[in-house]
Formats: structure tokens, C-alpha cells, sequence
């Protein structure tokens, strides 16, 4: 109960402002970088009814604060350029300075999108190299809690040079790199990934509980917070309920918890005026990813009908490879998260897929190379975004054929032929007959591109997997660089179908 108070008592302190006082979410502050060509939303807190005008670039607007004081105001859209100065005015006035106007990206997720560039590969030939002052970044805390935090007043947008490089997430600074290079207007990235998050703790509760399906998630977790509420209220707790505290206390205020992460990061910014979404996310999720075809895309809808914005751009990075390397195929939760990442697409529009299925490492969980992960990010959105005429979509599966003994298949988004990478044959393919036996299978381009694919083990094959493991081992790359996403041919039930 203690704990739950505490809670409360910061929120109510971080959320609300006192009578005479005009506060702004931290979101809004020196060196930010607001949307170009779009209205662009400006909000915060003062005395009730009081008049309030924003103005940058010559551009004004004026409302009033509401009977709870908060105030909600949309700048006609400006072009790129800067520096401004933003000017906020009600019954005192605040003025942000430095502030650009380009193009402004969501990057979240858990670890691989956190991780920053002092982590990942030649932080010191990056950071030599980093004078792009049209590109800014603001980094948010890890705060999960079920009341909502408005505003984190220690988080502050950074401008990209050599000293502020090192802290920025490395996807977000390689995605937002080539976006400047590319279009040449300023790029501000908002970092709230947090490592080992899970996706339900991103998502609004009261959505969770409006589908059925995630009955059981939430069932679990009330049983916790039951227990933790009992144990919380007991002031003769043992030895054992004392630790089993403790734990709880960590779980109630973690980053799996459903809308924690939601109500304690992401509501600070939600509705701030971007362009789109890059996610970095998954891996915490693979244990359940027959659940994660639903709650992945539900999270997704839930962002966007919360922003205001319609169906923003939302774009992930598939699961890399990692762990041990099979000798034979075999069942793989990762390759079934994957799967669930990549069904995404055809549910919901205006949504895409990098695919790094060569770029990870077996030993590690957070693969070094994420110049390639952004690169392969920034593909979608120049392609989709800003009319640039560059390959985007790794090779996706379309149909099969069985032919004799033998399974062709038929691909999609083959950008410049096919181009397997080390040796020339296909490698990853695994078939299988009717008794579900997957084994090696030998495969050949054929001259109209489809993919032939066969084994003396199998007579009559009915299903073909590629690149179906935690780690594969596979070569298939177009003619672009895209490496062909992984996939199987058959639904037959997986090893996570009835985890939820």
C-alpha cells in the first residue's frame, strides 16, 4: 500500500501544476526539433481559463487552459529551417530556444533499439564524425507505473556532436542519418526504448481488457497484483513473504507489467506532433509469439488512434539471429516471433519490415552492427515517406507449387534478381512430407526467378521452411542487398501456439 501511495504522490506532483504557475512537458524544451508541414501540437498547464498564445516562426495561436488548467494548441505548419524560438504566454511566459523544424520519428522498442552508440561498433570513429547539429535526440527514463507521468523534467533534447554522441540510441542516430543526408533538413528522434521490455507494457490497459484474447495475460498479472496488495497490507510478513515482496515490487514496477511503460513513459509525449514510428522489439515477447501476431498489431492501432495522427508510418526491425546454430531443422520460438512480426504487414497498412536475419550474433543478444539496422529502417521511409527511388522491402514468400517430388516457389519484391551470398547454391532450406519431418533440402535458382527445392529424403513434400531456427544458417539476398525474410510454407502448430 505504501508503495502504491508513494506512486501516486509522485504522479500527482509530476502531472499537475500549481494555480500560478505555467508549466510544459519536458518533451518541450531548448534544441527540440518539431514536424514540418503538419499543425503542430503545443500543450501544458496554467491557471484555469487562462489565456494562452504560442508563437514561432511567425506563426501564432491562441486557446485557454481548460477547468484542470491544461492547455492544448495546434501552430499552423511551418517548413523546415530554423533555429526558431517558441514562445509560450499565458499568465507568465516560457521561451524555448534553438528550436528546428524538419522531421521528427518515434525510435522505441526494448535493449537493441536502447543500445547506444558508446556501445555499438567504432563509437570513437562515429563520435569524430558526428557534426550534424540538424540532428537531435532526446533520451526519456524508465519509469513504469499504472498512473499516468505527464512530464520528466530531467530529459532534454540533445544536439548530435562528439560529446553527446555516445548517449544516443544507435538505430535512431544510423536511421536518422541517412534521413538527413538523404532529404537535408533537420531530423529529431524521441528515444523511450527500454531494454527487456515486453510489448503489453506499452499498451493502454482498458485496451488489453477490451479484447478477449488477452484474457489470460491479464488474468496473470491481476493474481500478482492481488498477492502484492495482501503482502503490502501484512505488517508480520516472514522471511519468505518478505522476499516474495520484494520481487513483487520489482514486477509491479517493471517493464512487463501491462501499461506500464504506456502510463509511465510514453504518455509524457503521446500525441507530440511526428512523422512516424521506428520499433525495435520482440525478443522478451518470443515465448509467447502465437499471442504476439495480436497484441504487436493491437499495440500498434492502440499508438495511433492515441496520437491523433491517423496511420502513421510504423516500421520494425525483425529479430536478428541468435543463439546456438542446429544441426537439423527444428522448432524455434524466434523463428515464430518473426513470423508474427512479419504477418503485421498485410493487417495493418502503412507498416513495414526491416529484415536482419545476417546481422546477428549467435553469442549475443545485441548484435554491434546497427549502421545496417538503420540503413535498412531508413530504406522504408525514404521509399514510402519521401519519394526516394531506393530498394525498401526484403524478398517475401508469395506461393508454392508441387511439381513431381519437388516444391517451387514463387517470391515477391526480388529487387535485382537473386544474389545468395558466400556460395552460389541456396542455403536454409529445410522440406518435409505429410509426417511433419522437416530435413536439408537442396534448392536452385531458376532462370524466371522462382526457387526449386527438393530432397532424396522426401518423395512426396508438401511444406518447406527457410531460414526456420533461432539462428539459421542461410545465404539468400536480392540483387539490392535484402536478405529473404524467413518463412515456412505450412501452419502446422508451433512450440508457443497455446502460451500466453
Amino acid at each position: 500500500m505504501l508503495f502504491r501511495v508513494l506512486t501516486l504522490l509522485a504522479v500527482t506532483l509530476t502531472a499537475t501544476a500549481s494555480p500560478a504557475a505555467l508549466r510544459l512537458p519536458n518533451i518541450f524544451s531548448d534544441h527540440m526539433v518539431v514536424q514540418q508541414k503538419m499543425p503542430v501540437r503545443v500543450w501544458g498547464w496554467t491557471t484555469a481559463g487562462q489565456e494562452v498564445t504560442v508563437e514561432m516562426g511567425g506563426k501564432s495561436v491562441s486557446g485557454k487552459a481548460g477547468a484542470d488548467g491544461r492547455f492544448d494548441v495546434s501552430l499552423p505548419e511551418l517548413p523546415a529551417g530554423g533555429p526558431h524560438t517558441l514562445t509560450v504566454k499565458a499568465d507568465e511566459t516560457r521561451t524555448i530556444n534553438d528550436v528546428l523544424v524538419g522531421e521528427v520519428w518515434i525510435c522505441s522498442g526494448q535493449s537493441n533499439m536502447q543500445w547506444s552508440v558508446n556501445a555499438s561498433n567504432d563509437p570513437d570513429l562515429e563520435k569524430l564524425a558526428a557534426k550534424f547539429p540538424n540532428i537531435r535526440m532526446i533520451n526519456f527514463p524508465q519509469v513504469g507505473t499504472q498512473d499516468p507521468i505527464l512530464s520528466h523534467d530531467d530529459r532534454r533534447w540533445m544536439v548530435c556532436n562528439p560529446e553527446n554522441l555516445g548517449n544516443f540510441s544507435a538505430v535512431g542516430y544510423f536511421f536518422a542519418r541517412q534521413l538527413h543526408l538523404t532529404i537535408d533538413v533537420p531530423i529529431g528522434m524521441i528515444n523511450n526504448a527500454w531494454g527487456g521490455s515486453a510489448c503489453e507494457a506499452w499498451v493502454n490497459r482498458d485496451v488489453l481488457k477490451a479484447n478477449e484474447k488477452f484474457a489470460p495475460l491479464l488474468a496473470r498479472w491481476e493474481a500478482q497484483e492481488k498477492q502484492f496488495a495482501e503482502l503490502s497490507g501484512n505488517s508480520s510478513l516472514n522471511d519468505d513473504q518478505k522476499k516474495a515482496l520484494e520481487g513483487l515490487k520489482r514486477q509491479m514496477s517493471g517493464n512487463s507489467r501491462p501499461a506500464n511503460i504506456y502510463n509511465g513513459v510514453l504518455k509524457s509525449h503521446l500525441g507530440y506532433t511526428i512523422r512516424g514510428a521506428i520499433w525495435y522489439q520482440g525478443e522478451s515477447n518470443a515465448g509467447r509469439a502465437y499471442q504476439y501476431r495480436d497484441l504487436f498489431p493491437t499495440m500498434i492501432e492502440n499508438w495511433r488512434n492515441e496520437w491523433g495522427q491517423g496511420d502513421f508510418p510504423f516500421y520494425w526491425v525483425q529479430l536478428a539471429d541468435f543463439k546456438a546454430q542446429q544441426a537439423e531443422p527444428a522448432e524455434s520460438d524466434w523463428a515464430e516471433l518473426r513470423e508474427a512480426q512479419t504477418m503485421t504487414m498485410s493487417r495493418l497498412k502503412n507498416t513495414g519490415e526491416a529484415v536482419i536475419i545476417d546481422i546477428g550474433e549467435g553469442k549475443d543478444i545485441h548484435p554491434k552492427n546497427k549502421v545496417d539496422v538503420g540503413r535498412r529502417l531508413a530504406r522504408w521511409a525514404l521509399a514510402n515517406e519521401y519519394g526516394v527511388q531506393v530498394p525498401f522491402h526484403s524478398p517475401q514468400y508469395k506461393s508454392m507449387e508441387r511439381v513431381d517430388n519437388k516444391i517451387v516457389l514463387t517470391f515477391d519484391h526480388v529487387a535485382g534478381g537473386w544474389r545468395p551470398f558466400d556460395v552460389a547454391q541456396p542455403v536454409g532450406f529445410a522440406i518435409a512430407g505429410e509426417d511433419h519431418k522437416f530435413v536439408w533440402a537442396d534448392a536452385k535458382i531458376l532462370q524466371d526467378g522462382r526457387i526449386e527445392v527438393s530432397s532424396s529424403k522426401v518423395a512426396a513434400p508438401v511444406a518447406v521452411r527457410y531460414a526456420w531456427a533461432d539462428n539459421p544458417v542461410c545465404n539468400m539476398f536480392s540483387g539490392a542487398g535484402l536478405p529473404l525474410t524467413p518463412f515456412r510454407t505450412d501452419d502446422w502448430p508451433g512450440v508457443t501456439i497455446n502460451s500466453n
